[in-house]
């Protein structure tokens, strides 16, 4: 049996594909799920355009491909067909797993060409406002096998695509998961911790809000912001500091737009924009409350996650992945979705909560994660996926 387990898992070959390889949710999970196959025995590729995550991928397990992936330009695509056929010929390649629309395209020829089986992971529910953006998104469904990243996909996909589900020949959820040695409290470095208080200059004492996540509109930083105003002008909060944490990825409208309202509420003092830090888990550790307060849904919510692993009070919009990945008034706090008074009342609600009651909810998110939503659990089931797609 050991024989061949091993057999069939030097067997396996998989190309994963993903436009760019940066600090998303979906970006790390390809990025730990390559490493994991290699540990596997597994010839592990990963064919994208760039990102700020190459530099720390192990060259000795995981073979890169820079290709324009990442384009929806129709020669490029058709370009990208050509290169992605050599490469999987070439080396045998018997998996291609596809996290995103515009390289599913050339993904899916590629497939058919090649014989070889194709799986897509659904990250968001996409624009679908057109029937043209419709029939764009539906490349995502026509794989030998689908994965939704949260039930609440698996949901949207089943409600809004009903045509193409029968036809699905696989299809099923696997939560995204992540590194919870990584993200443990009990791991931080108190030099590094101090280290980046004093970069910040946060005076000792301060209530400290953390929000990470790419500044855009839908991320709700806007309305972060409305509710720092509340809590200041009506709660009467003045000993607090907010972190908006995350790059505005060169559009700077929106970012100015902030900077304008946080002036407008007199806030200056109260809010720290910062681009980006060396250590998440860092950034973590020294929050009171993590706050994200999506307008949108969410498809899965990697920060509730990674707050919960840290044992931090997590409050999030009542939307999306976050009403899975949360369970509301014990792991963390779920509010009213785009309602800035509501944010401040769970703000307010966390503040004026004893340690004990914030422990209590600290361990209770520590292990919801550990359960549920680690990174092993979800390369495992993942793993498992190509196995029986290639013994099939």
């Amino acid at each position: 049996m050991i024989i061949y387990e091993y057999y069939m898992s030097s067997k396996l070959k998989v190309l994963q594909v993903i436009p760019r390889l940066d600090y998303g949710g979906a970006e790390i999970g390809c990025y730990d799920l390559a490493h994991y196959l290699s540990e596997q025995k597994t010839k592990s590729y990963i064919a994208t355009s760039g990102g700020k995550l190459i530099k720390y991928i192990n060259k000795k397990k995981v073979k890169l491909f820079k290709i324009p992936v990442h384009s929806k330009n129709p020669l490029l695509i058709f370009l990208n067909i050509f290169i992605l056929t050599l490469i999987v010929l070439f080396y045998r390649i018997n998996v291609i797993h596809v996290r995103s629309r515009a390289p599913a395209w050339s993904c899916y020829f590629v497939a058919k060409i090649t014989r070889c089986k194709l799986v897509t992971t659904f990250h968001g529910t996409y624009n679908f406002n057109s029937s043209l953006k419709k029939y764009y998104n539906s490349i995502m469904l026509k794989s030998d096998c689908v994965i939704a990243g949260s039930n609440f996909i698996f949901k949207h996909i089943t409600e809004n695509y009903s045509e193409h589900v029968p036809k699905i020949k696989k299809f099923l959820v696997i939560f995204r998961g992540i590194n919870t040695e990584y993200y443990d409290p009990n791991n931080i470095n108190k030099k590094e911790r101090a280290k980046f208080y004093t970069k910040l200059n946060i005076e000792f004492g301060k209530k400290v809000i953390l929000m990470p996540g790419r500044l855009t509109e839908w991320k709700g930083q806007e309305l972060l912001i409305e509710s720092l105003n509340i809590l200041k002008t009506n709660f009467g909060y003045k000993n607090f500091v907010a972190i908006i944490l995350g790059s505005d990825q060169g559009r700077d409208t929106y970012k100015k737009k902030l900077l304008r309202l946080v002036e407008q509420y007199r806030l200056n003092k109260d809010v720290i924009f910062l681009e980006h830090a060396n250590s998440m888990p860092i950034a973590y550790s020294i929050a009171n409350v993590v706050v994200s307060a999506s307008v949108e849904p969410e498809a899965f919510g990697r920060v509730s996650v990674e707050a919960q692993s840290m044992k931090k009070p997590i409050i999030a919009s009542d939307i999306g992945g976050s009403k899975e990945t949360i369970i509301d008034n014990r792991t963390g706090l779920l509010f009213k979705s785009e309602d800035p008074k509501s944010l401040c009342e769970k703000i307010d609600n966390i503040f004026r909560s004893d340690d004990t009651t914030l422990n209590a909810m600290g361990n209770s998110g520590r292990k919801n994660v550990e359960q549920k939503f680690n990174v092993e659990k979800m390369c495992f089931s993942t793993y498992s996926e190509y196995k029986k797609l290639i013994n099939a």
